[in-house]
């Protein structure tokens, strides 16, 4: 009997819809009155004045027949949940580390880890900032420092590592404050800031020799590290055809700990860990985890969410899910480069970053032209994106100016398992619309700033 077999010519989403959830179109007038009254902040509009929603991938993908089956099984004891054990052999498992503190999502973890590990007066390396983790380890009294790659820095350049770490830089540091300043080196998987790109498997045999070398730890942002063993599956001799949870499970094996925001990778709308193989940091963790998240084996989270984060780690380093997690991507970043949208290279995973700098030549830097552009496309078509770039780098905390980086990008980011290939035509149209018209697209100013991690409640209005 002849086993059946599938030549597909044309890409299709490795699942079937079993519920929708019905969309609501306004008109551009009402977009507007919209986008005005939050502000020109893509972070304050309402959902229900959404079309397409790409303002992150962060707990907004579709969760799985399975996952849902799962939550049934929640046992929402406060203490020893049945769910608490089956995740942690789940992670011990695929990602290998020997213990875990589960956390109402990355941030939670990100604070456990920097209360521990970092004292007054440290410097923490890492492969280019992220928001929540730059003010935790600011607010634990340590400074950020960034090595990652030169590469990373040019949205044109299409290394295609472009999360490496630079270890010269990283020596530099190390050697101008002393490795007892160093408490840990910070290495983010697909690095969002640079457009969701990953770091390869030999820069990071590279690292763990240095850091075994200088007795630094290696602690691991997880986030999208599946994603990045993917990339590594495609772009880096030796691994090709490799599982994905192979290859994932040899980059945790490298490393000290982690933290996770379970709301990407894992497929969940809610969740996270931390988690190490240092017996001391554990319990220092499984201390602190009591004052800010919940009881140890929760850590905020309801059982029925551990199921779920569970069984979503199961499907996400599936290769049927990951190739078709990155070729939706792909496919939306094709369209618009064919059109000339000034994007940046290579396309990462999660995410199309928009190039503002290039979109809008003629808004300056401190008139915030990606958050400009992420209003625009609102107005266009009801699609939300996000800022990534003056807004979100904040400002020096010695000078009080700007930080301006030279990437000022606007993320279209994808939800797994949410949005078919008709929505990313219509995305595509809208972008393409908009830079059609970009010529006309004023800059804003900045009339409400918060204190902390301003990109989520600032205000802004038109320049005149």
């Amino acid at each position: 009997m002849n086993t059946p077999t599938h030549k597909h010519h044309t890409w299709a989403e490795p699942y079937k819809i079993k519920m929708v959830e019905l969309l609501r179109m306004t008109t551009r007038e009402e977009r507007l009155a919209a986008i005005r009254e939050a502000g020109y902040n893509t972070f304050l509009t309402r959902s229900r004045d959404v079309y397409i929603d790409l303002l992150t991938d962060s707990g907004t993908s579709a969760m799985s027949d399975r996952q849902w089956a799962g939550m049934m099984l929640g046992d929402e004891a406060y203490s020893g949940s049945e769910n608490f054990y089956h995740l942690e052999s789940v992670v011990q498992e695929y990602y290998g580390y020997k213990h875990l503190v589960p956390t109402h999502q990355g941030r939670g973890a990100e604070n456990l880890m920097s209360q521990i590990l970092i004292k007054e007066g440290d410097y923490v390396p890492g492969n280019m900032y992220f928001t929540t983790t730059r003010l935790h380890q600011e607010l634990a009294g340590g400074t950020f420092v960034d090595v990652i790659v030169d590469e990373a820095h040019d949205p044109q350049n299409a290394f295609p590592f472009k999360g490496n770490v630079d270890l010269e830089k990283l020596a530099a540091l190390v050697d101008g404050v002393g490795t007892d300043r160093v408490p840990y080196v910070s290495l983010e998987g697909n690095v969002n800031m640079a457009g969701g790109q990953p770091f390869s498997m030999a820069n990071l045999r590279e690292l763990r020799l240095y850091c075994d070398k200088h007795d630094i730890p290696i602690m691991l942002d997880a986030t999208r590290t599946i994603e990045n063993a993917w990339f590594i599956r495609e772009r880096e001799d030796g691994y090709a055809g490799q599982p994905v949870r192979d290859i994932l499970r040899e980059i945790c094996d490298m490393t000290d700990g982690c933290t996770m925001s379970a709301k990407k990778d894992a497929l969940v709308n809610i969740g996270g860990f931390f988690a190490c193989n240092d017996d001391e940091v554990f319990q220092k963790a499984q201390n602190l985890v009591v004052v800010y998240e919940g009881l140890h084996t929760y850590g905020g989270l309801a059982g029925r969410d551990m199921e779920a984060m569970a069984q979503g780690i199961r499907e996400a380093v599936t290769e049927d899910h990951m190739a078709a997690r990155i070729g939706q991507v792909r496919y939306l970043g094709r369209k618009l480069e064919a059109a000339g949208i000034p994007l940046v290279e290579p396309i990462g995973s999660h995410a199309i970053f928009i190039d503002a700098r290039r979109f809008l030549p003629h808004i300056d830097q401190e008139e915030y032209p990606a958050q400009a552009l992420a209003a625009e496309l609102f107005i266009e078509s009801g699609i939300r994106t996000m800022e990534r770039g003056n807004v979100s780098a904040g400002r020096d905390p010695l000078t009080g100016k700007n930080r301006l980086p030279k990437l000022e990008l606007v993320r279209l980011t994808i939800p797994r398992r949410v949005y078919t290939q008709a929505h990313m035509d219509v995305v595509a149209e809208s972008v393409i619309g908009v830079y059609k018209r970009r010529d006309k697209i004023r800059g804003l100013k900045m009339v409400y700033e918060p204190e902390y991690l301003r990109f989520f409640q600032a205000r802004f209005e038109p320049v005149s």
